[in-house]
């Protein structure tokens, strides 16, 4: 490859008549460029820079902008263009230093020739930008890394997630102001970017409400048929539910920092159902962490019982309905992101039959979409199967999965140090485990929670964004912190809640090792009992949570010598160290 370079010019028409006569491919080649002022930016690709240029003078947000910068290499083709443009957008995003003035792109996440070696180059182009003064991050590692990058409504979506995208748009279209409350069920494993598609709709429909600018909407989705669009979903209420704590906090910053997302609310169900004027659309993320009635949540029962009796006068005790139906009752249109086999506490979550009962209706009304692209983990779309299948004993051998650095570790000290070496250099590297300790160090603040052969630390000591807090790489995550999040690395303590049965010949669920204390409990409540059997399931659950989490690596260590041996052969060990470690 060739190199690039970058030109710059005054955002005026003098100055644009000038540069187009420089260059024949400064109106006549594939090119992606930055138009800024003091505090706004916009990111465009076109293969007649000087013509848009022109029409971007048009656009009542020119005075916002006041000079141009383009990038121009040899090599650059279509595909090349909107693969730049889509990464620079998120890479503004995530840096806030300008508002990025784009609205919502509509390239899909496709291949094309030379791809890796393209994104080394993109780099060096964020480097040389980074020096001119466009960006405020000195790392590209720290952008990458951040929630505003990760989780922006600026992306190119797979093939799977533009279908459910615009499958979910058309119905919200067409469909007559009348309250059915049939739900929209979005199906997917665990990376497979559902709660991508559910920031990119929230933004696209946010979009579509304002007036349609040719000369700054070019790649707008569905352009063909923006006029038609922006009628059709003009003035709904948007709401974002996120059951999770941790998720829901960052969230609330990512939507904070996109100021066309402003407007659109990061709630709880409580909050939702609480709502007077109700929803058009209600967004629900994890809609398998939903909750039914429980006693043992003692700070919100009563809460739970009023709502209930509001919204359904024949609940007479308040407990027959769960968070599901207070979004059906709440929303024209619910669309629920979920994942069945995430569910992880049967006292509190959605039941299982629930769920099951939930898809098949959506499937019955051809509202069911299933994402089935692996987006997260560069072992790829097998690897979800195939830690579920080693820790339920379907699968017979070792399948190596070349890109991905997966270990199997006999010292939780080598292994906690290899998490932060990985942390060193690439960021986002941190330890998690299934929930098989008391969180003693939540009012001892200085009692270490877990201790293992002798190697002592503490629980996350923040359920708020702990991945991202600054003490995060010296403690240990739990489900309910790193559910919905992505890694670089994870390094996976399996906890002595799960031990290898010899007699049994299988893998059992020891219940006075298990602390989640609402994830072993009955639900005396609603009547609902839970056998070993049963937390066994939940509990492989939250290991197909914590195993999914690394997009580089996995990184295991199992605490039960005996269940470690049986299943050491599913996973490489460690390279050798050194000599001089």
């Amino acid at each position: 490859m060739t190199g690039f370079t970058i030109r710059r010019e005054r955002f005026a028409r003098d100055a644009v008549a000038r540069w187009a006569k420089m260059e024949v491919a400064h109106d006549d080649w594939p090119v992606v460029y930055a138009i800024r002022g003091s505090n706004h930016v916009y990111i465009g690709e076109s293969v007649n820079a000087a013509t848009r240029m022109r029409q971007h003078l048009d656009s009542p947000k020119a005075p916002l902008l006041d000079r141009f910068h383009v990038v121009l290499d040899e090599t650059f083709n279509k595909s090349v263009c909107l693969d730049l443009e889509t990464y620079l957008i998120r890479l503004f995003g995530a840096d806030q230093r300008f508002r990025v003035l784009n609205k919502q792109t509509n390239s899909r996440n496709s291949n094309y020739y030379d791809r890796a070696r393209y994104r080394e180059r993109f780099a060096e182009i964020f480097r040389a930008l980074r020096d001119e003064g466009l960006f405020n991050a000195r790392r590209l590692e720290d952008l990458e890394n951040s929630n505003l990058f990760k989780l922006s409504p600026f992306v190119s979506l797979t093939q799977t997630q533009t279908v459910a995208v615009e499958k979910i748009l058309s119905i919200v279209q067409l469909e007559t102001p009348a309250r059915d409350s049939r739900p929209i069920v979005v199906q997917g494993d665990p990376g497979t970017g559902k709660t991508v598609v559910g920031v990119f709709l929230a933004k696209l429909l946010v979009d579509l409400h304002d007036a349609y600018d040719p000369a700054l909407d070019e790649e707008t989705f569905a352009e063909e048929s923006s006029a038609l669009a922006a009628r059709a979903v003009k003035n709904l209420r948007i709401g974002f539910v996120v059951p999770q704590q941790a998720l829901r906090n960052t969230l609330k910053k990512v939507f904070e920092a996109i100021p066309a997302l402003n407007s659109v609310p990061v709630i709880t169900a409580f909050e939702a159902a609480e709502d007077e004027a109700g929803f058009d659309v209600l967004i629900v993320d994890e809609a398998h962490r939903l909750q039914q009635f429980s006693g043992a949540l003692q700070t919100n029962s009563t809460r739970f019982r009023r709502i209930n009796r509001s919204l359904f006068p024949d609940d007479h005790e308040g407990t027959r309905h769960t968070q599901l139906d207070w979004v059906r009752a709440k929303s024209r249109h619910p669309i629920l992101l979920l994942d069945a086999k995430q569910s992880v506490r049967p006292m509190s979550d959605l039941p299982t039959a629930v769920v099951a009962g939930l898809t098949d209706e959506a499937r019955a009304d051809d509202r069911l979409i299933t994402l089935g692209t692996q987006m997260r983990s560069l072992a790829g779309d097998d690897y979800v199967d195939y830690v579920v299948d080693v820790l339920t004993l379907r699968q017979e051998r070792r399948v190596e999965f070349i890109d991905y650095d997966l270990r199997f570790y006999d010292d939780i000290r080598r292994m906690r140090q290899d998490i932060f070496k990985r942390d060193g250099e690439v960021g986002l590297s941190r330890m998690l485990a299934g929930f098989a300790w008391p969180w003693v160090s939540k009012k001892h603040k200085q009692t270490p929670d877990i201790t293992i052969d002798g190697l002592s630390m503490f629980w996350n000591r923040t359920d708020k964004d702990w991945i991202n807090s600054p003490t995060a790489i010296e403690e240990v995550g739990c489900i309910h912190t790193s559910q919905g999040y992505d890694l670089n690395y994870a390094g996976v303590i399996i906890g002595p809640e799960l031990r290898w049965d010899e007699a049994k010949q299988k893998i059992v669920f020891v219940r006075e090792n298990y602390h989640d204390k609402n994830g072993s409990k009955n639900n005396v409540a609603l009547g609902q009992s839970y056998d070993d059997e049963d937390l066994l399931e939940y509990v492989v659950n939250v290991y197909r949570v914590l195993l999914t989490r690394g997009i580089r690596g996995t990184y295991v260590y199992v605490c039960d010598p005996t269940l470690r041996e049986r299943l050491r052969r599913f996973f490489p060990p460690p390279p050798h160290l050194p000599l001089d470690e």
